[in-house]
């Protein structure tokens, strides 16, 4: 699976901004782009295999958002930090927001911490993540671009010890236009068996950046969930961003032909 690198950026170093002017229909956004652990933080008492395996991020997944931010003229925003820290796609509430045990793997450095260590992750990554994106929704907003948001992750194809058959699923909540389109494209691509809310759904708490910036706009939104198995190669995520390019511009013609229905 290709590795996050720093590549060209227009924000900090750890808050990542690509084609941050890109005039694209669609804004890209990875919760977990990125297994890295700063150095202040050593290991969070793991070895290196617990930081390269999925519990520290998304193998894949950025690889697939930047092919998509340029294939789209997409904006890209992403935490070059892993969800180890502090898991970006959560309310600063959840209880895993910062997990001393993920999957089965206990994280000795996320253990017992205070409240001002707490306070202090959520300054430094979670809270600027969060204000990167609403400033670039905001500022999309005032030009007047159309604007849906698409948050990119990958899955485990077995998770504690139950295998999950779906190369791919597409999460949505209440609105749920824009992946019903690209599930229909999916479906016509030949990509099966399909997961609708598979492996996960709103309800186990994983769509909170989408709610937080694409349902609370009533902007077009959906997570897609890619097995990460199906993404070992660049070539892979080059495959998979090919595929998705199709579904997400289908998914956004079929939208405007039915707003252009209703309002005919």
């Amino acid at each position: 699976m290709a590795s996050p690198t720093t590549g060209k950026t227009e924000a900090n170093s750890v808050i990542q901004t690509e084609n941050g002017s890109g005039r694209g229909p669609f804004v890209i956004l990875c919760d977990h782009a990125s297994r890295r652990v700063p150095d202040d933080l050593g290991d969070l008492g793991l070895d290196e295999a617990a930081l390269r395996a999925h519990i520290a991020w998304d193998p894949g997944a950025l690889g697939v958002s930047r092919e998509l931010s340029q294939r789209l003229d997409a904006p890209l925003v992403y935490p070059d930090m892993s969800r180890l820290v502090i898991d970006c796609n959560r309310d600063t509430a959840a209880h895993d927001l910062i997990p001393s045990v993920s999957e089965i793997t206990e994280i000795p450095g996320n253990r017992d911490l205070s409240d001002a260590e707490r306070a202090a992750r959520i300054a430094r990554v979670h809270a600027p993540f969060h204000t990167a994106i609403a400033a670039l929704l905001d500022a999309r907003a005032a030009e007047g671009l159309e604007t849906a948001v698409v948050s990119i992750h990958s899955f485990t194809p077995v998770y504690k010890g139950i295998a999950r058959p779906w190369p791919i699923g597409i999460l949505s909540n209440i609105d749920r236009r824009l992946a019903e389109g690209m599930l229909a494209d999916l479906g016509r691509q030949g990509v099966e068996p399909l997961g609708d809310n598979e492996p996960y759904a709103p309800s186990d708490g994983v769509y909170y950046t989408l709610a937080r910036h694409g349902e609370a706009r009533r902007l077009p939104s959906a997570m897609v969930e890619i097995r990460n198995d199906e993404l070992a190669t660049a070539s892979a995520e080059t495959l998979w961003a090919e595929r998705l390019e199709r579904a997400m511009r289908a998914a956004r013609d079929h939208l405007h032909a039915r707003q252009g229905s209703e309002h005919a």
